[in-house]
């Protein structure tokens, strides 16, 4: 039996978990299974590695997609660019290869929305995905500047900073932060949403609840709106072609 799972903390709300299920039960795939490791802390990885037997690959997600790459034998050279790892093949030898495929899902999602405005963007976020956000936008030709809490290298804006002109010139905004996720639904980046027009296309990495606080501020301003659920459906279909079981 071939074992697969999402390496992350508190995530029993995952997508992936729930994915693979239905994946496996409508394509008569009965010999793998998809499970979720929960860990307290990165040094516990080790662990799951040597006492799962038959584990084949990972997904992993927040906070670890970083944090998992010292414990890697070989990183794929997107994934070395981008500096995050999200998907983890395990080979027949038992090495552990990291590969990154939030990059191939938010391109896929994000480009039918794409108009010729679209020239900047704002990521509101500086974790793991942001990171692939930020090298997908590169590969599309669009300017991004990082927009964080705090001032300090590489951070282009703090929110305090941010102001409706500058908004109005990132005609794409996506929100790489956890802010608004169920069950807090009521929270939001706290971005000026006056600046947003009919031009702007707000994207959310959060897939639950299906339309954000962060979401509907941007519909109420005319914007183009997109949440991560095709994002995670894409990278989960590359996660499983990188598998190959």
């Amino acid at each position: 039996m071939n074992k697969l799972g999402l390496l992350g903390k508190n995530i029993s709300y995952s997508f992936s978990r729930n994915y693979f299920k239905n994946k496996f039960e409508n394509e008569n795939i009965n010999n793998t299974t998809y499970e979720n490791f929960d860990i307290e802390s990165i040094d516990l990885f080790p662990s799951i590695i040597k006492n799962t037997k038959d584990l084949k690959g990972l997904n992993v997600t927040i906070p670890y997609k970083e944090q998992v790459i010292p414990f890697l034998d070989k990183i794929n050279k997107k994934a070395k660019s981008i500096g995050a790892v999200n998907t983890i093949k395990i080979t027949k030898k038992g090495k552990l290869v990291g590969y990154n495929t939030d990059c191939y899902g938010f391109k896929k999602t994000i480009k039918p929305a794409l108009k010729s405005q679209h020239k900047k963007a704002l990521i509101l976020g500086t974790g793991g995905a942001s990171k692939a956000i930020a090298y997908s936008l590169k590969e599309l030709n669009i300017a991004y500047s990082y927009v964080s809490r705090k001032a300090s290298e590489g951070i282009d804006f703090t929110y305090d900073s941010l102001t409706e002109a500058i908004i109005n010139q990132h005609q794409i905004i996506i929100n790489c932060t956890p802010l608004g996720t169920f069950p807090n639904v009521n929270d939001c980046p706290n971005i000026p949403y006056h600046g947003i027009t009919k031009n702007h296309v707000l994207f959310d990495l959060i897939y639950n609840p299906e339309e954000t606080k962060f979401l509907s501020q941007g519909k109420l301003h005319g914007a183009k709106t997109i949440n991560g659920l095709n994002m995670l459906k894409f990278q989960a279909e590359k996660s499983w072609s990188i598998w190959d079981l």
